[in-house]
């Protein structure tokens, strides 16, 4: 590939602009649906959920911003996206540990009816971004975030299914604890990538602009 040539068409670059635009704003209704409903029904899931979109929606306006920028910068974006979808996990955690000593069963049917919603604008989202799931930390960290939001909502629908069934709480539980696991999973994920690059001195070889394009190969032998 010759210096410079990005790995993504140069004319594909708006097209994965307007795709980063469509799945953040998708991401950021869904924040809202979630969170209202997850607070008026005492769903841990639901809200672990709503936040992973609210994480899914700064990850992607994050990765918008890092598009054109140097490779110090994105590095410096991706960082930020790992601690955040890890102190997000934490949160969810601490969330559903105090649902153990005190939750309430919500309603189930709720659960999944949001949950198929969920999983219908995740789905939207992963098909706009299913040509761009490969680059760099910035570029693969929305993928992985889009991904994980189909597996967490298909989660979510089960435990709206499996609290109809019991009429206890601890499917909603052990959801939001699995959202949290997957939470972790995705921030150390990618801040190993994130290091990796940066070990691997990816700097842009001689004649070659010191902010590539996104996907770029100029990133040094």
């Amino acid at each position: 590939m010759a210096c410079c040539e990005p790995e993504l068409e140069r004319d594909a670059a708006p097209a994965y602009r307007r795709a980063l635009i469509a799945v953040l704003l998708i991401n950021l209704s869904m924040f809202f649906v979630e969170a209202l409903v997850g607070l008026a029904s005492g769903s841990r899931a639901l809200r672990a959920d709503a936040l992973d979109f609210l994480g899914d929606a700064a990850t992607y306006g994050l990765t918008l911003w890092a598009l054109g920028q140097s490779l110090a910068w994105r590095w410096r974006a991706a960082r930020i996206k790992g601690w955040s979808l890890l102190l997000l996990g934490v949160l969810v955690l601490a969330d559903s540990l105090r649902a153990l000593v005190s939750g309430v069963a919500p309603s189930g049917g709720l659960i999944s009816t949001v949950g198929v919603v969920a999983l219908v604008a995740n789905g939207l989202s992963l098909l706009l971004l299913l040509r761009y799931r490969q680059g760099d930390a910035n570029i693969r960290s929305a993928w992985l975030c889009t991904r994980n939001d189909v597996i967490a909502n298909l989660s979510v629908i089960v435990a709206g299914a499996l609290v109809m069934l019991t009429g206890n709480h601890w499917p909603d539980v052990l959801v939001a604890l699995a959202i949290a696991a997957l939470f972790t999973h995705s921030a150390l994920a990618i801040l190993r990538q994130t290091r990796h690059e940066e070990r691997a001195g990816r700097a842009p070889p001689t004649g070659c602009s010191e902010t590539p394009d996104v996907g770029s190969d100029c990133r040094g032998r």
